[in-house]
């Protein structure tokens, strides 16, 4: 969120350099404006998106900066017009977004994240003109931090009984694989649903299928996890075995691919069904992937990026995760560990489970 350079009063555990090297340092963060909710952080899920916001994968280096868009926290202020909506000692979360234009078409439509002026809870700058401009000229600092200031809209009331440090990762991992489950499989009946990747993403959308009423088909390179996969009720596919591979083909009705390195996505469409199948990519890879003309053309099938969801959905997909009891695997560690948790997803060593910083560990630093 919005950040004062040189400011005082917030602690963030921030990285320095692309090697993931992470200290503490003190900013400010504004004070509430009318629209504003002010949070104290408590829990702050880690992604795989912190990590190429760090290293520069994704072209941007901006030192130092505090990731994080998993927030689990408890309201301590609220601005006149928030408080209409958001009460002190409230617990609430925050993911990805924390402002948009709040007026075009698409913010209308409850779809902010695909607005032009939206604007990301770590590494974009913070817009002129939205309450702040004493932060405008620097980048927006994330949940990696002791509070947070935020404009309402993207402040998301946790539903009763649901822990904190369960809330802030559904409002990554969560919305990322409700989005496009709601938009293609949830209400319709006899859906048969692939997911490719068995890591963090790929286990949150087998359990948010499972509970729409799907059928899943985990897409994995081997069948050592095939029997995780019977465990959550779901079937293997081995990429690498061809026999397994036909045996698929043109029965699926959406595929979720999760996987966020260079892969083959044309083996992948195959086993869409014809005319309706669709391909969803979830991954932010940098390069670019290879499209089968022919492998499209002969089958009707398409391919579509989703990013996140807007305000409203987030908050649809907390209360559905919360009735169908789904929640990530997630272990919890404290502020000094999260350098050596950084570079364990780097190497791929974190399996599917999400680490969880427990944010008041940052006094220990």
């Amino acid at each position: 969120m919005a950040t004062i350079v040189g400011g005082k009063g917030t602690y963030m555990l921030a990285a320095s350099d692309k090697e993931y090297h992470m200290s503490k340092v003190e900013i400010g963060r504004p004070a509430c404006g009318p629209d504003d909710v002010s949070i104290e952080i408590i829990y702050c899920g880690m992604c795989h998106s912190d990590l190429h916001s760090i290293n520069g994968d994704w072209g941007s280096e901006m030192f130092p900066i505090a990731p994080g868009h998993e927030i689990g926290g408890i309201v301590r202020a609220v601005g006149e017009k928030a408080a209409a909506n958001f009460e002190l000692g409230e617990k609430v979360c925050v993911g990805c977004m924390v402002m948009s234009c709040l007026s075009c078409g698409l913010c209308d439509e409850g779809l902010e994240q695909f607005c032009t002026g939206m604007c990301l809870t770590y590494g974009n700058m913070f817009p002129a003109g939205k309450g702040h401009d004493d932060c405008s000229k620097t980048h927006t600092n994330g949940g990696y931090s002791s509070d947070i200031t935020i404009h309402q809209r993207f402040v998301f009331k946790v539903p009763e009984g649901m822990p904190l440090e369960v809330a802030g990762p559904l409002c990554c991992a969560g919305i990322t694989t409700y989005s496009p489950l709601s938009k293609h499989v949830k209400g319709k009946k006899d859906q048969k649903v692939g997911v490719v990747g068995f890591g963090g993403l790929g286990m949150m959308a087998v359990k948010i299928a499972k509970a729409m009423g799907a059928k899943v088909t985990i897409f994995s390179r081997s069948k050592a996890k095939q029997a995780d996969a019977e465990a959550m009720g779901a079937s293997l596919v081995a990429t690498s075995d061809a026999d397994s591979l036909a045996a698929a083909a043109r029965s699926l009705d959406v595929i979720i691919d999760t996987v966020s390195d260079f892969h083959d996505i044309g083996q992948l469409i195959s086993t869409l069904k014809p005319n309706t199948g669709t391909l969803v990519l979830l991954g932010a890879i940098a390069k670019p992937l290879n499209l089968p003309a022919f492998g499209l053309l002969f089958s009707g099938t398409r391919v579509e990026g989703s990013l996140i969801g807007g305000c409203g959905q987030t908050q649809e997909m907390l209360e559905f995760c919360h009735e169908n009891k789904i929640a990530p695997s997630f272990e919890i560690i404290s502020a000094k560990e999260a350098e050596g948790a950084l570079h364990k997803l780097h190497e791929g060593a974190a399996g599917a489970k999400r680490f969880v910083i427990k944010m008041d560990t940052l006094k220990q630093m």
